[in-house]
């Protein structure tokens, strides 16, 4: 995917499994997509999460949902069940394996990779990752194994070495906060709790995709401010 269109991609990046929804998950995501999400990533973890079969049914539903709207559907860290459904791309982290490995193992396919500082992320993009997921930007409950929160330090130090890969924040994020994160130089936030525990995806989705794109036209007439 052209980088530019990839960038467009990441503005409202939405993760989830069946443990992030109280409801029904492919609801949950066809609200959030017809809310504006525009790329969603799979991921089933936590207490309580499906595996086997149904995890791979509950994927392939979801999956056919992001085909209706034409939205990439990403697999979190399951190389198997990524091959499996023939998935558009997938994410990893810097412990789920030999990222050299897993990008020649996926030619032609997205390849996201969290990354932490700037070391990790010229290592992602050395091997071939299309995009960088970033953070904890803001403390989270989400997840109980993430590193400390770095606010907006590191997408910045990115972009101030000439870094100009996709990038998306993670950690924390919601409608009201997620200006900041694209300011400091990101393309867009990626929310899981933001959209999936709210009482309308829908609109949940809609008000991060205003916030994000005014934050880019700012950041972008920023820019030319001397």
């Amino acid at each position: 995917m052209d980088k530019a269109v990839l960038k467009e991609k990441m503005k409202v990046y939405f993760i989830m499994g069946s443990t992030n929804c109280s409801t029904d998950a492919k609801e949950v995501l066809e609200q959030a997509l017809i809310g504006g999400a525009t790329l969603f990533q799979f991921r089933e973890k936590g207490e309580g999460c499906l595996d086997g079969k149904s995890r791979a049914e509950l994927a392939m539903a979801l999956q056919n949902v992001c085909r209706r709207y034409n939205v990439p559907f990403i697999i979190n860290d399951d190389i198997k069940l990524m091959k499996k459904l023939n998935a558009d791309g997938l994410h990893v982290g810097q412990e789920d394996g030999d990222l050299e490995e897993i990008r020649k193992a996926f030619p032609g396919k997205l390849l996201g990779v969290s990354v932490h500082n700037l070391n990790e992320a010229r290592h992602a993009l050395e091997i071939g990752a299309d995009y960088l997921g970033v953070g904890p930007v803001y403390p989270t409950g989400t997840k109980t194994d993430t590193r400390p929160v770095m606010g907006y330090s590191v997408i910045r130090e990115l972009r101030d070495n000439g870094i100009d890969a996709p990038i998306v924040g993670i950690g924390g994020i919601h409608a009201d906060n997620a200006s900041g994160v694209v300011q400091s130089g990101a393309d867009g936030v990626a929310v899981i709790t933001a959209i999936s525990n709210h009482q309308e995806p829908a609109a949940a989705a809609s008000e991060l995709l205003k916030a994000v794109e005014k934050a880019k036209q700012n950041h972008s007439s920023n820019k030319f401010i001397k």
